[in-house]
C-alpha cells in the first residue's frame, strides 16, 4: 500500500521515465524471467499444486516477486531525498564548514554530494544505482538494501526450483555411463505426467534462467555485502579521526535507516553525532581531503586525439578490453591539451581537463576518464608519491 500511494502522489510524473532507461529494463527483465519460469517449472513439471509442498512453494515464490518488487520500486520512485535548493543553514557562521554548489546555488548538507547525474545534492548521498537508475541515500536507503537481501533469496530458491526441474526431467529420457553402466532414474519419475510435456524449449529456457538467477546471486549479493558492512571512512592522518556519526553500537546506527514506519530517523541534513565530536567534523575532513587531492593530482600532456569513445578499438586492444565499467563520462582530447590527472587505472585515468579560458561554452570544468597511452606526463612533473591512486601500483 505504501508504494501505491507513493506512485499516485508524485510531485511530477516525469518520474516514470526512470523506468526508460537500460538499468531497470535490464533489472526488471532479469525478475519477470526468473519469477515466471520459477512458477512454470513448479506448477508444470516439478511441485503440483494440488500437494500441500507445492502450494506452499508456490506462495514463497510470489511472495519473494512481491517484496523484491515492492522494495525497488520504493527504491527507484521514493528516491533518496534531495537538499533544498538555495538551502543554507541556519548559523550563518557554519557556512564555512561547508561547500557551496553552484548548480544547486545551496550549501551542501552534512553527508551530501552533488550527482551529476540527478543534477541535484543528494541528501546522504552513498552512490547513484544505474539499476534504480536513481541514487541510494537518505530515503531509500533502507528499501535498496532490503531488495539486495531479498533478490539472492529469491534467485536461490528460483535456481533450486530450475535445477530441479530438469533433474526429475531430464532423468527418465538419458541414459549416462558407458555400456552396462547405467542410472537408475526411476524413482524422479511423476505420475501422472504433466499435461505440457519438458520439450527442448522448455529445457533451454529453464536453463537461460537458471544462468540468471545464479548470476543474480552472485552479483547482487556481493553489492549487499559492501552495503552491509562498516563502511566508515577512516583517513590517513597524524591523529586518530573519529567518524562522527557512528553511535557507537550497530543496533544504534541500524535503526537510524530501518524503522517500523519505513521513514528514516531526522530530516537528512542534520545528524545526530558521537559524544565529542562537531556536527561538521566529517565535512572540515573532507575539505581537507579535496585540498590535499588536488596537491597529489598530475599533469599530463595529450600526444595522441581521443574522441571520447566509451571502448576505443584504436587504442588498443588492453584498453578496449579495460574500460571502465562506470557511467562517468569520458573526455574528448585533442594533441597539445592539458590534463590534470587525480586517480587512475592500469590503462585508463580520471583527472580535469585544463582550459585555457575560465568558462568555456558554459562549462567551468571537463572532468572524465581517457586511455592513459595517449597522454604523456609533463616534464615539468617529477614523480614522487603524489602519483594518481594507481599509478604506483602500476609502474
Amino acid at each position: 500500500m505504501g508504494t501505491f500511494c507513493s506512485v499516485i502522489k508524485f510531485e511530477n510524473l516525469q518520474e516514470l521515465k526512470r523506468l526508460c532507461h537500460w538499468g531497470p529494463i535490464i533489472a526488471l527483465g532479469v525478475i519477470a524471467i526468473c519469477s515466471t519460469m520459477a512458477m512454470i517449472d513448479s506448477v508444470l513439471w516439478y511441485w503440483p499444486l494440488h500437494t500441500t509442498g507445492g502450494s506452499v512453494n508456490f506462495i514463497m515464490l510470489i511472495n519473494w516477486t512481491v517484496m523484491i518488487l515492492y522494495n525497488y520500486f520504493n527504491a527507484m520512485f521514493i528516491g533518496p531525498g534531495f537538499v533544498p535548493l538555495g538551502w543554507k543553514p541556519e548559523n550563518s557562521q557554519d557556512n564555512m564548514y561547508l561547500q557551496y554548489c553552484k548548480v544547486c546555488q545551496a550549501y551542501k548538507a552534512p553527508r551530501s554530494h552533488h550527482c551529476r547525474k540527478c543534477n541535484r545534492c543528494v541528501m546522504k548521498m552513498d552512490h547513484h544505482c544505474p539499476w534504480i537508475n536513481n541514487c541510494c541515500g537518505y530515503q531509500n536507503h533502507a528499501s535498496f538494501t532490503l531488495f539486495l537481501l531479498l533478490a539472492p533469496l529469491g534467485c536461490i530458491h528460483a535456481a533450486f526450483i530450475f535445477v530441479m526441474t530438469m533433474y526429475t526431467q531430464l532423468y527418465n529420457r538419458l541414459s549416462f555411463g558407458w555400456n552396462t553402466v547405467k542410472i537408475d532414474m526411476s524413482a524422479a519419475r511423476r505420475d501422472p505426467l504433466p499435461i505440457i510435456p519438458f520439450g527442448l524449449a522448455a529445457f533451454a529456457a529453464t536453463l537461460f534462467a537458471l544462468g540468471l538467477a545464479l548470476g543474480t546471486t552472485i552479483a547482487v549479493g556481493m553489492l549487499f555485502f559492501i552495503q552491509a558492512k562498516d563502511r566508515i571512512q577512516y583517513y590517513q592522518l597524524d591523529e586518530v579521526f573519529v567518524f562522527p556519526y557512528d553511535m557507537g553500537s550497530r543496533w544504534k546506527n541500524f535503526k537510524q535507516v530501518f524503522t517500523w514506519s519505513g521513514v528514516p530517523e531526522g530530516d537528512g541534513l542534520a545528524w545526530p553525532i558521537r559524544e565529542g565530536c562537531h556536527q561538521y567534523s566529517l565535512t572540515i575532513e573532507q575539505l581537507k581531503q579535496k585540498a590535499d587531492k588536488r596537491i597529489r593530482s598530475v599533469r599530463y600532456r595529450v600526444i595522441e586525439d581521443y574522441s571520447g569513445a566509451c571502448c576505443p578499438l584504436n587504442k588498443g586492444i588492453k584498453t578496449f578490453f579495460t574500460s571502465p565499467c562506470t557511467e562517468e563520462p569520458r573526455i574528448r582530447l585533442q594533441r597539445g591539451e592539458f590534463i590534470l590527472a587525480t586517480r587512475g587505472l592500469r590503462y585508463w585515468l580520471y583527472g580535469d581537463k585544463i582550459l585555457d579560458d575560465a568558462f568555456v561554452e558554459g562549462v567551468s570544468r571537463i572532468r572524465g576518464w581517457f586511455p592513459r597511452n595517449c597522454v604523456e606526463k609533463c616534464p615539468c612533473d617529477v614523480e614522487t608519491d603524489q602519483a594518481p591512486e594507481g599509478e604506483k601500483k602500476n609502474r
